[in-house]
């Protein structure tokens, strides 16, 4: 990895691409582990091709762009847009390498050890190709739509991310082509054609028949794209297969749609999508079989070889993931997590009683997401409530009709309960405004697809903000209580999306306390465009106060180091590029703040530099949850802060982003979020170390040492939690005399 030292920007940093790729080797890393369950090592090396997808098809795209274009700005690391390009080909060639090696010689063989094969057809039984045969002309064949390449005509249409068969023809005589074209007719031709997304891309083979009494029968399957290989020929009578292959494309992905047209912005959002089906070509992704064919195609996407990337195994591994929930395999697949009750709700106290009690957190995916659909339900059906109003960004799920898509894409369906929430209190007569964010990259179509469902159900729908991108995440519900109003907020580092809830670590809040309360009115008036901007007591927004405030408690550590009080700063987001901060973090550090960095994916930050970054410590955590949540701590001389977040360190969350910081003030609920954040720094088990080199190195336990994984402490601390006495209703007295002193 590149470090600058002497640069235009005068600060020492890492290229922030590559950097990122430096994640995905991380993550590659744990499906390297041959101590991990089969498959969840298969989740981990899936989960790094579908992180390469969304990396080529946004950065990769625009650095080829600026590569491309005169007078480019050099990155702060001191690299040009065309080194970062060679340094990033080569090292994610090194790591499909790599991911391929694992899955040929520990995946496959290993599933076939335990009950589940992966079958070519050649190495299928005669049976086995009989019901092959019959399941692709009745099945495969109908469906099947091939289109011809012609050097004289345009391509047809490829889509990015889908995959393709490719087959190179020739005549098998003369005698096959009418004697008026047998003179003009192509000695080969070249066939593409797109696997068929009505079908499922494996295919199970029937099971044993005459098993042996106590032995179960072996899963063995076949991929569909390697069926219509197989019997391609079918489809070409007349002709004969010389060579074929499978392959698919990245488009470029990297567009911005046109802020300008407010009355039809929907309509500029569409065209965006439909740029994206015909943008440049990024990479190819393609199967060994066919030099041909490979060079014909990367000559028709105009694509030099380091972006050509051949693959000895399944393309799109991602799409496999559905093997990690087969029946029966369970003793190859990792344990399943529980995901505890909070013991803060029970079913007999309503949500708002529960909450005017005290602030309430929930640390997820330990904790169940139940509470905050019960937040949206309740609100949906209390005849108090009178008004809902909430930011939406992924919330998951699909419109159906629209398809779906370690990625959002990864837990799709047709219902997201947040949505179905929102829409019932609009037809019980509540006042809902839902800000739907369509400019969420991936999420575009579906998004849309909610927002015009949100507003036949009578939703007041609002369309994101221009040249802002609303990232916040954040409900406020307004309750009619005693001829007064009451406002009750739920702010969370991650999104309103019920499945990713499962899956992705975050941390959410559920409020009454009025200054909290009256920022939030404020935050809506100014996205519903009702307001300017105004100055708020408690919530730092984006990009108006947030980095100010952060640059702010950084300088105020070092000014209390200088002056010797406790000074620290520990911090837990998922990537830092922003260089300002960095800036600020390297004087902190300078003055002597010891500083704890825990993070997930891009790191810029070079630590660990004499008189630079000697005092800051970076770690990132890969486990079984993917870590999201942002938790900021300050020492402040003994008087602690801590701050969440739905932003990370980066530039583009804190300029031109909409995004949210909010103190923790509860007492009980601020321990426990010091506890965590101190765990993370403790983790000697899932945790790596970055040098001021650029180097990862995974942290073991030293002899004698006590291992500790900071998941499985988050997941004990929450099994210990839910195993307390819930809440009981409480009655309140009203004091109109002060109480008699004993």
């Amino acid at each position: 990895m590149n470090v600058n030292e002497e640069n235009s920007s005068d600060i020492l940093c890492f290229s922030r691409d590559l950097s990122w790729i430096d994640f995905n080797e991380r993550v590659l890393n744990e499906g390297l582990r041959k101590d991990l369950p089969l498959l969840e090592r298969f989740r981990f090396l899936s989960i790094v091709s579908s992180n390469f997808d969304e990396f080529f098809m946004i950065r990769v795209a625009a650095l080829k762009r600026m590569a491309g274009s005169a007078g480019h700005i050099q990155d702060p690391c001191g690299l040009s847009p065309q080194q970062q390009l060679t340094a990033i080909c080569e090292k994610v060639h090194s790591i499909i390498e790599k991911q391929y090696e694992c899955f040929r010689n520990d995946i496959v063989p290993g599933l076939a050890q335990n009950g589940l094969a992966f079958l070519q057809p050649e190495t299928c039984t005669v049976p086995q190709l009989d019901f092959l045969d019959s399941f692709y002309v009745s099945q495969v064949y109908p469906v099947l739509t091939p289109l011809r390449l012609e050097d004289d005509k345009p391509m047809p249409n490829i889509k990015s991310r889908l995959l393709y068969a490719a087959f190179l023809l020739e005549p098998e005589s003369a005698e096959v082509l009418p004697a008026s074209e047998a003179g003009n007719a192509p000695s080969e031709l070249k066939i593409i054609i797109p696997m068929p997304s009505v079908l499922d891309r494996i295919v199970w083979l029937p099971g044993l028949e005459n098993a042996p009494d106590g032995e179960k029968e072996n899963l063995q399957m076949v991929l569909l794209e390697d069926i219509v290989l197989t019997w391609g020929a079918y489809l070409f009578p007349g002709y004969k297969v010389k060579e074929n292959m499978l392959f698919k494309i990245n488009r470029d992905a990297d567009f911005s749609v046109d802020e300008r047209r407010d009355e039809d912005f929907i309509e500029a959002m569409v065209e965006v999508l439909e740029g994206r089906g015909k943008s440049d070509c990024i990479r190819m992704v393609y199967s060994p079989g066919s030099v041909r064919l490979r060079d014909e195609l990367a000559g028709r996407f105009s694509l030099d070889s380091e972006y050509l990337y051949e693959v000895d195994g399944p393309i799109n591994l991602f799409s496999l993931m559905e093997l990690t929930n087969v029946v029966g395999l369970e003793e190859i697949n990792e344990k399943p997590w529980k995901i505890h009750k909070s013991p803060d709700f029970s079913e007999e106290t309503a949500m708002w009683d529960r909450i005017s009690q005290g602030d309430v957190m929930l640390h997820l995916p330990y904790q169940s997401f139940d509470p905050v659909v019960r937040f949206f339900q309740e609100a949906a059906n209390d005849s108090n409530v009178l008004s809902i109003k909430t930011t939406l960004y992924r919330t998951g799920g699909d419109i159906p009709g629209t398809g779906s898509n370690y990625s959002s894409t990864a837990f799709s369906s047709d219902y997201s309960p947040i949505v179905h929430a929102l829409e019932q209190a609009a037809l019980n007569g509540k006042h809902v405004t839902a800000l739907v964010e369509l400019k969420a990259r991936f999420d575009e179509e579906r998004n849309i697809s909610w927002a015009n469902r949100l507003e036949k159900a009578g939703v007041i729908v609002i369309y994101g903000l221009s040249h802002l991108k609303v990232h916040s995440k954040i409900t406020m519900v307004l309750r009619r209580e005693n001829d007064r109003i009451k406002r009750y907020v739920h702010l969370s580092t991650g999104n309103y999306n019920y499945r990713t809830a499962k899956y992705y670590e975050d941390i959410c809040f559920f409020t009454c306390r009025e200054d909290i309360s009256y920022d939030a009115g404020l935050l809506f008036n100014m996205l519903t465009g009702y307001s300017t901007v105004q100055s708020m007591v408690r919530l730092a927004v984006a990009p108006i106060s947030m980095k100010r405030r952060f640059l702010e408690l950084i300088e105020r550590e070092a000014k209390r180091s200088l002056h010797k009080y406790p000074s620290r700063i520990m911090a837990k987001f998922n990537s830092l590029t922003d260089i300002d901060i960095i800036k600020a973090l390297y004087a902190a550090s300078g003055a002597g703040v010891k500083i704890s960095l825990c993070v997930r994916g891009i790191c810029a930050l070079v630590p660990g530099v004499k008189g630079v970054s000697e005092n800051i410590r970076v770690i990132s955590v890969i486990d079984h949850y993917l870590e999201h949540s942002r938790i900021f701590y300050f020492a402040n001389g003994g008087a602690e802060e801590i701050y969440l977040s739905s932003a990370d360190w980066m530039t583009r969350n804190l300029e031109h982003r909409v995004e949210l910081m909010f103190p923790v003030h509860d007492e009980k609920i601020r321990n426990i979020l010091r506890e965590i954040i101190n765990d993370y720094f403790l983790d000697n088990c899932q945790a790596s170390v970055l040098d001021s080199g650029g180097k990862w190195t995974r942290i073991n336990p030293v002899y004698g040492e006590k291992k500790f994984r900071v998941q499985k402490q988050m997941l004990s601390r929450a099994s210990m939690a839910a195993e307390t006495p819930g809440p009981v209703k409480q009655e309140y007295t009203v004091r109109r005399t002060p109480p008699v002193k004993g």
